[in-house]
Order: C-alpha cells, then structure tokens, then sequence
C-alpha cells in the first residue's frame, strides 16, 4: 500500500483489526451449548487474525497477535497461559507466507486456506497441550472445535469484512 494512503487511516481506525480481534477472542469463550454436543467454543479469534493477516496485515501488528493471545488464555482461565499467543504467531506467520494465494481470490480459496491453518492450528494446540500435560489428551474435542471454527468463518469472514469496509474505506 503506498504511504500516502497509509496517512488517511486515522489512529482510531487504526485500532480496528486488534479490536476486533479482541472482541472475537471474548466471543471464542463464550460457550455455545449444542443438543448432542458438550460444551463447544469456535475459535473467533483464529478466524479473525487469518483475515486480518490476509487483507491488512499492516494494522495487526505480531505485538497485537500477541497481546490477543494472551487476553485469549487469560480469559479462558487456561493453565498454559500464552499458548494461544504462540499458536496465533505462528499460523500468522505461515499466512503472511503464503498471502498472495488469498488476496484477491473466490471466497472459496479463502475458506480453503482458513481450514488449512484451522486444522494446522488445532493439531499445534493439541500436541501443545499433550506435551504439557505429560500424555497424549483426547484429540476429538480439538476436532470438534477445528470443524465447528471452519464452519463459523464464512459468517465471521463477512462480519469483519464488513467492519473493514466500514472503518477502513479509505485504504
């Protein structure tokens, strides 16, 4: 993006991509209770780190892929505080390694690359947590939450899509 249009973008709408991606990290803990299924969380902040590492990576910075992180594990009350920060980093930085295949691409190659980093990403987790417990946990939570993340992006994806429209139209 050329300087030039950097300097519209107001300081406040600079704020924008960490402060959705905040808003969704408070939204991955609170709990959806489906029939059938125990207690199951779609991991929002995933999805929204992924957008906003596709479509403006110059306003989440990693500082803010970080702190996202950590507001994530505190928030979840979860022993292995920074956890979700070092997944985050990571599947941030594998998407800005292969940005080109989504910008300006079908929805559906979008998606693809979302379930891609969703599944990597919840594999990370589990072998994390495992590796901290001291043995192998149960891996079909990790899945239930990867399908259930992958099936929530395409509404998520069009709610920050909006929001980037709204507050970022200048860019």
């Amino acid at each position: 993006m050329p300087i030039a249009l950097q300097r519209h973008i107001g300081y406040p709408s600079r704020l924008v991509p960490f402060l959705t991606t905040v808003l969704f990290a408070f939204f991955s803990v609170v709990p959806l209770n489906l029939p059938g299924f125990a207690v199951v969380m779609p991991a929002f902040a995933l999805m929204a780190v992924f957008h906003w590492s596709v479509y403006r990576p110059d306003l989440l910075p990693l500082s803010a892929v970080f702190v996202s992180g950590l507001l994530l594990d505190l928030m979840n009350g979860t022993p292995y505080v920074g956890i979700s920060a070092l997944v985050f980093l990571i599947g941030r930085s594998a998407v800005m390694g292969q940005r080109k295949l989504f910008v300006n691409r079908p929805f559906a190659i979008v998606w693809l690359g979302f379930l891609v980093l969703a599944v990597a990403a919840f594999l990370l987790l589990w072998a994390l947590v495992s590796a901290l417990h001291g043995a192998f946990i149960d891996l079909r939570p990790f899945a239930v939450r990867a399908v259930l993340t992958v099936a929530c992006y395409h509404a998520a994806s069009y709610v920050l899509a909006r929001t980037q429209r709204a507050f970022l139209a200048t860019a």
